[in-house]
């Protein structure tokens, strides 16, 4: 990374290798990205963190690195052998968005179980409301109507589909949590 910030070397990454490939993925990363940065009051020192790892969460997807097909995983390995990035950035992007689940049912648990530990849950929270809230051309959405598009896209009973539908309860769970996060510290900011 040298003088470059976690920040400016995520976005720069990220948009090497998904802006020209898949140019509407590299829409909703900006997205996720600018919904990142929406968090900073609860995310204190986490913010550039959180902000790095949204950027780059769906990086898995490009081509130039794309090995197992299920981009959490194929993401993380990148990040980790390939570019040396922030070992909590790699936990996140490997675990985003319930990413366990997929990976059950795609029979890749247990690899991305072994090879990346889960990072803390506020910030695994954070990443899906923030992945959760954002369209695929990247502009804001609400859960239900993310997790619908995602069923209608991909199909209810292929792979995709049946482990969004079984991520659904926690996604909006996360997505509880975060916002009661931001109306807490919202409060706290009000003038008496």
């Amino acid at each position: 990374m040298g003088a470059m910030g976690l920040t400016e070397w995520a976005y720069s990454l990220s948009e090497a290798m998904l802006s020209e490939p898949l140019p509407r993925r590299w829409a909703h990363s900006l997205g996720v990205a600018k919904c990142a940065r929406s968090l900073r009051p609860i995310l204190g020192d986490d913010a550039e963190l959180l902000e790095a790892a949204a950027v780059l969460h769906d990086v898995g997807y490009s081509p130039a690195i794309a090995a197992t097909g299920f981009h959490p995983l194929d993401g993380a390995r990148f990040l980790r052998d390939q570019m040396g990035a922030d070992e909590r950035v790699i936990r996140l992007v490997a675990h985003h968005s319930c990413a366990l689940l997929e990976a059950e049912e795609r029979g890749l648990r247990e690899e991305l179980e072994t090879e990346f530990q889960l990072e803390r849950p506020d910030l695994v929270d954070a990443l899906i409301y923030c992945d959760m809230t954002t369209t695929p051309d990247g502009t804001q959405t609400t859960p239900g109507e993310r997790l619908d598009e995602i069923v209608k896209r991909y199909g209810p009973e292929t792979i995709v589909g049946r482990f969004i539908q079984r991520a659904a309860p926690e996604i909006h769970a996360a997505v509880r949590r975060v916002e009661q996060r931001v109306a807490q510290v919202s409060a706290g900011s009000q003038p008496m």
